[in-house]
């Protein structure tokens, strides 16, 4: 069973970039799909990216599309989260979540979860 941790959340201007990342130790991190979520107050827990096993299909939320790109390296065991052109309404808790086997949508789908990393977007 993996373990998860994520890292690179900070503060930063709009329009700013920062790049998330999401390290696995424990497990055999290339039998996992692996989703970043992101959690803000007064909001529903939205799934922001996806990402199979191989790194060969992606999912991007229509919120994100085109600012925000998921990837992922299994030799680091590292799932990688750029983000760019950053808006206020991006701020959020952000987490990394893993499944075995495909990718999906619905959170209680993914069983194993990072700590979260805080994302905060001036204007």
């Amino acid at each position: 069973q993996v373990q998860l941790v994520e890292s690179g959340g900070g503060l930063v201007q709009a329009g700013g970039s920062l790049r998330l990342s999401c390290t696995a130790s424990g497990g055999t991190f290339e039998n996992y799909a692996v989703a970043w979520f992101r959690s803000a107050p007064e909001k529903e827990r939205e799934l922001v990216a996806a990402i199979s096993r191989s790194g060969g299909s992606t999912y991007d939320a229509m919120s994100v599309k085109g600012r925000f790109t998921i990837s992922r390296d299994n030799a680091q065991n590292t799932v990688f989260l750029q983000m760019n052109s950053l808006k206020f309404e991006d701020t959020a808790v952000y987490y990394c979540a893993a499944r075995t086997g495909q990718i999906m949508t619905p959170d209680w789908t993914y069983n194993i979860w990072g700590q979260g990393t805080q994302v905060t977007v001036s204007s």
